[in-house]
């Protein structure tokens, strides 16, 4: 038989006869045509003519889609989309396809180059970031092929771009629906090409409040490339520029433990090509039925998975050899895959051991987990849990009981430290014993994270093992190291701020030492969840100084971020402690920072109220710094609300006290506030004096913020008295230190000041420059702001 010859040109499209004739291919006709390759089309054609070489040369039929699922594992769903063109093969699954189709070594260099070239074309062309946030491919995963099939099936809709589909895992707690979702995540991740993104939204997570929307989206949102001053402060811009970045995307996004559908569905995805799974261990019926999210429930595995489950982990040999003893670990597991997963552990760490012991340890530990039963009789875990426990040595096993006292998500082993009152080497020892014992797990380098059930677990033996001493002493150190730590932090990002009075630590506790600015930064980037769990621990524990002091820790940290709920949830707490404690200084902090979070927000009138508690404690206590600052803060607000008149005279009270009291960096920082309302007033020249007065005193007391803040204002007084170049010369100095501070708001106003002075020069193009950004940033902020700055934009044209 005569036979088509692919020419150079193949991979391009350009033609398939090579010099008229129809003859047997041969590899140097593959290796050029490799060399054509650009777009994954062109790939997909070559990959169809080799199977057909492959079939020519076997004198058969083609290699079928089910012919190579069944050599492969892969799905016929990704399978056709590597011959179509639609998904580009990660490279082991393209190695092992060429090979499995017959090309020569030389064709398989050729080849792979070809695919590695289209594959960087493809990531310079998107221009994003492409967050592959998955984590690792959960060890021994059986079963569960009619779930594996529903989501293959919406993965198909999804490819086709024909919806955004949304899957609902859910299940009791154990049931493996985490597990299920990460397998299948890993296996369909060459079909979403854009990305995956993964989130633990804590829904059930004892220790805690679940995961707000905001914060989920924001984590979304720095995954996918977006800098720290382009985040939105209110959840609905959040939102729309997360779908936005979305949009024309294949995407994969995985909500992991989701409390219910209120929470997620800021989350999902809504572009067509994108697929969003859930698992929680609610049904979420309003998904649905508003949605259309398809539920896929996961229950117990059956009993021949849960024997293959045991198999796979022990050997077929062993499972084979006790067929009694393992059905009877397979209906005291109830068939959970994590008591079963414990139960394999077990066992694969004493491999002497026959199977009938672990059914008598069984047998001897039921009971002891009826709270966490899941429901019925059929899921006590406590059992499985006890025996990881009891193989560990007094050490670590007292740091297990003890994370089951305090809350957070998850916690590093210089926190951990701190808890069990050890060194910092031994805590990493402690925490890896845990994490091999499958009591933790470390799902980010260094911090460690304990399952929900068996935080339960750790709770409940800690109040059976450990007096009521032996457990606030942990819970104290454990807050004595975040507040020690935070407050250390607080004061590296602002270092005029005035310290608080801390408490004396517990003997034990070693809070951790930062650099500088940025070390500090990335801490409370780190322990931000840990720390908001921290502050309501404190409140509804009774530890009333931990919790206004730690929220007062993170109100710039908050700030510059944009975590107004957060602030205002602390700040709360913070506010309830400090009265309940009868203490006045706690009490004018929590209500002057509540206060600035609240203006933030533009609640104006409950803003107004806590800044006149906080001003009426601070007389009360003779502080002159804290009524300084206050009133410069409520200052600011009036300045928001266009009361300039009373805007200066709150900045001039802050100024006397600041003076009264002797205080450099508050009084450098007033210096600005007073010139800046100068300027409001029309006063240009009185505004520049006192501007100029406080830049060399706010560079001696190293208030970036506060020079930032003076470089605008000298900014718009230059404007304002017709001299454009030194305007925007200061200006510019402006916005340099807002970035190096990660401050957005601000910076937008300054750029929309900007591009003002831009068009009183004549300079329209650079005028709409500056307010495009500015406007750009007021959207994701979600701020009232960017519609003045539109109604610039239009005036120009």
């Amino acid at each position: 038989m005569s036979l088509l010859v692919v020419s150079p040109g193949l991979a391009s499209g350009r033609g398939v006869v090579m010099a008229g004739r129809r003859v047997e291919p041969g590899p140097g006709d593959f290796v050029k045509a490799a060399a054509d390759v650009r777009t994954v089309q062109d790939l997909a054609r070559l990959l169809r003519e080799l199977r057909r070489r492959e079939a020519r040369q076997e004198g058969a039929s083609p290699l079928t889609y089910r012919a190579i699922e069944a050599k492969t594992g892969w799905s016929r769903g990704a399978i056709g989309g590597y011959f179509s063109g639609q998904i580009l093969a990660p490279t082991d699954r393209f190695d092992a396809l060429i090979r499995l189709l017959g090309a020569t070594p030389m064709e398989q260099g050729a080849l792979a180059t070809a695919r590695d070239r289209v594959e960087e074309q493809r990531r310079e062309s998107a221009g994003a970031a492409v967050p592959r946030h998955l984590p690792p491919v959960p060890f021994g995963f059986i079963g569960r092929q009619a779930q594996l099939a529903e989501l293959d099936a919406l993965a198909d809709l999804a490819q086709h771009r024909r919806e955004a589909p949304i899957a609902v895992l859910s299940g009791m707690a154990g049931a493996g629906k985490t597990t299920l979702a990460v397998y299948w995540a890993h296996r369909a991740a060459d079909r979403f090409p854009d990305g995956q993104l993964y989130v633990d939204l804590r829904g059930f997570d004892p220790s805690g409040p679940p995961m707000t929307a905001e914060d989920a989206v924001l984590g979304f949102l720095e995954a996918l490339g977006v800098p720290p001053e382009r985040l939105p402060v209110r959840l609905a811009a959040q939102v729309g520029l997360y779908r936005s970045l979305l949009a024309g995307r294949r995407v994969l996004v995985v909500l992991d433990n989701a409390q219910d559908a209120d929470q997620v569905r800021p989350l999902l995805p809504g572009a067509a090509g994108c697929l969003a799974v859930v698992t929680s261990r609610s049904q979420m019926p309003g998904l649905v039925a508003v949605e259309g999210a398809r539920p896929v429930p996961v229950d117990l595995l059956t009993s021949a998975e849960a024997r293959q489950m045991l198999a796979y982990r022990l050997g077929t040999d062993r499972v084979a050899s006790e067929l009694r003893a393992t059905d009877e670990i397979v209906e005291r597991c109830a068939r959970l895959p994590l008591a079963l997963a414990i139960v394999a552990a077990r066992a694969m760490s004493n491999p002497r051991f026959p199977l009938t012991t672990l059914v008598d340890e069984l047998t001897e530990a039921r009971g002891r987990l009826s709270p966490f039963s899941g429901g019925d009789h059929s899921t006590d875990a406590r059992a499985v849990f006890s025996w990881s426990y009891r193989r560990l040595a007094e050490g670590t096993a007292r740091l297990f009981r003890l994370l089951g006292v305090v809350p957070g998500p998850d916690i590093s082993a210089q926190c951990a430290a701190s808890l069990a009152g050890v060194p910092v080497d031994q805590a990493r020892r402690l925490l890896t014993e845990l994490t091999l014992a499958h009591l933790l797990a470390e799902p980010v380098p260094g911090r460690f994270a304990c399952h929900d059930l068996l935080r339960a677990y750790a709770a409940e033996l800690a109040e059976a093992t450990d007096t009521e001493s032996q457990r606030s002493d942990g819970a104290r150190r454990y807050l004595d190291h975040l507040l020690h730590t935070a407050h250390a932090a607080a004061l590296l990002l602002q270092p005029g701020r005035d310290p608080v009075l801390l408490g004396r630590m517990q003997p034990g506790c070693v809070p951790e030492r930062l650099a500088d600015h940025r070390a500090a930064q990335n801490w409370f980037t780190a322990e931000h969840q840990a720390l908001v769990a921290a502050v309501a621990f404190a409140e509804g524990a009774g530890y009333d100084a931990h919790a206004w002091q730690l929220a007062w820790t993170m109100v710039d940290f908050f700030q510059r971020r944009g975590h107004w709920h957060d602030q205002v949830t602390t700040q709360r707490s913070g506010l309830t402690a400090a009265r309940r404690a009868g203490d006045p200084a706690g009490q004018a902090n929590a209500h002057r920072d509540l206060a600035r979070a609240y203006a933030r927000l533009g609640r104006y009138r409950e803003a107004f109220s806590h800044y006149r508690y906080a001003l009426d404690l601070f007389d009360e206590l003779a502080d002159l710094t804290g009524s300084a600052r206050t009133h410069r803060a409520l200052g600011s607000m009036m300045d928001i609300q266009g009361r300039h008149r009373e805007a200066l005279h709150h900045a001039r009270q802050a100024l006397r006290l600041y003076r009264a009291a002797n205080h450099l960096a508050g009084y450098a920082s007033t210096l600005n506030a007073v010139g800046w309302a100068y300027a409001m007033l029309g006063r240009h020249r009185q505004a520049l004096i006192y501007c100029r007065r406080a830049l060399p005193l706010l560079r001696q007391t190293g208030d970036r913020h506060g020079e930032a803040n003076t470089w605008d204002s000298l900014g718009y007084a230059h404007h304002q008295l017709g001299d454009y170049l030194k305007a925007v010369r200061c200006y510019q100095r402006a916005l340099a230190k807002y970035r190096e501070i990660g401050e957005r708001y601000d910076g937008a106003e300054t750029l929309s000041r900007l591009g003002d002075v831009h068009l009183a020069a004549g300079r329209p193009a650079a005028a709409r420059r500056a307010w495009c950004r500015a406007r750009d940033i007021l959207d994701e902020l979600g701020h009232p702001a960017a519609e003045q700055v539109r109604a610039k934009l239009k005036r120009i044209g």
